[in-house]
């Protein structure tokens, strides 16, 4: 297939995948655009907003247009390690004896919903660890592959901090991005209520199948990015370093830590699909500014001062996007 056709079906699938997630979702165009950004470009995604907002029907619905396995996990404190990989049992065979064999948990699936993630304990938050970053389980002394495409999509609630547990800085480095959904609209909250009050049930068709996405995750690959535009995303990825001599003084007083080296490969590939999304197969300066906020938000640790301060991620970054160009 030549390079326009490559275009062409990218761009038709992704608007595909919008317009039949929108039968169901009412409005969060943004946050829709950006958690199919991150199945594409092969990354994960955290969703941060109150109850009610549509987190957990969103990935509901995202499972009903992709044609791939799906699984759920309720997050809550007494989850165990066990109860999301996985667990070896005894089993008797027919003659008798008994032997270990290993019964897959629901991390085995393409899409996890892994529903109000920080409820649960450290040590279950990072039994995803290694599935997010290597695509395999390990279980005892063996190693299970997981299927591809293999998509994490957390949510947690950003206000009822009683009885969770923040991620750990490692996990939150792992996902993709982390978006903000918002409240609706007054017609947003209309549209909501003639579709979810009345007797009509809105209905989604199949787009895309696993190999499907597969492919489209080659084509984002292959998408050029100049030296140029590249450096800005290397450059925005530093500035968020308090010991860079340039960095914005905010930086310098409000941060601990700053973006990985995951945060600008981030951004490179999320601004790679959002121009492809726009029918353009090199990528642009304005991509990497369109895509940095959900990409770098969550890798920017602020320290004590900047907690205190209540100093938002989100101006930073602002500030080093008029920096950098």
């Amino acid at each position: 297939m030549n390079p326009e056709s490559r275009l062409a079906d990218f761009r038709t699938s992704f608007a595909a995948l919008i317009d039949e997630v929108g039968r169901v979702i009412v409005g969060q165009t943004e946050s829709v655009e950006a958690i199919l950004t991150c199945l594409l470009a092969d990354g994960h995604v955290l969703i941060e907003g109150v109850p009610g907002l549509g987190k957990s029907q969103l990935a509901h619905t995202l499972s009903e247009v992709l044609d791939i396995g799906f699984s759920r996990v309720q997050f809550t404190p007494d989850l165990m390690p066990g109860d999301i990989i996985g667990t070896q049992i005894l089993q008797e065979d027919a003659h008798g004896g008994r032997a270990l064999r290993f019964r897959p948990g629901p991390v085995f699936t393409n899409l996890l919903l892994a529903d109000e993630i920080n409820r649960a304990t450290p040590k279950t938050q990072s039994a995803l660890l290694e599935a997010m970053q290597e695509r395999t389980v390990s279980v005892g002394r063996t190693s299970h592959k997981l299927d591809e495409p293999f998509f994490v999509l957390a949510t947690q609630n950003p206000i009822e901090m009683e009885g969770t547990y923040p991620l750990p800085e490692a996990q939150l480095d792992r996902f993709f991005m982390k978006l903000e959904m918002q409240y609706p609209s007054a017609e947003e909250l209309r549209e909501i209520l003639n579709r979810t009050t009345g007797t009509q049930t809105p209905e989604v068709k199949t787009v895309l199948d696993a190999e499907s996405i597969i492919e489209l995750r080659r084509v984002v690959r292959s998408v050029p990015i100049a030296d140029d535009v590249l450096d800005v995303a290397i450059r925005a990825t530093l500035l968020t370093h308090p010991q860079e001599s340039d960095a914005p003084e905010a930086i310098k007083r409000f941060v601990s830590v700053g973006a990985s080296p995951r945060g600008t490969q981030s951004i490179v590939l999320a601004a790679k699909v959002r121009a492809l999304q726009n029918d353009r197969p090199y990528v642009s300066v304005e991509d990497l500014h369109a895509v940095a906020l959900p990409t770098l938000r969550h890798r920017i640790l602020l320290n004590f001062e900047g907690q205190a301060e209540g100093i938002s991620t989100n101006k930073l970054i602002t500030d080093i996007l008029d920096q950098v160009t």
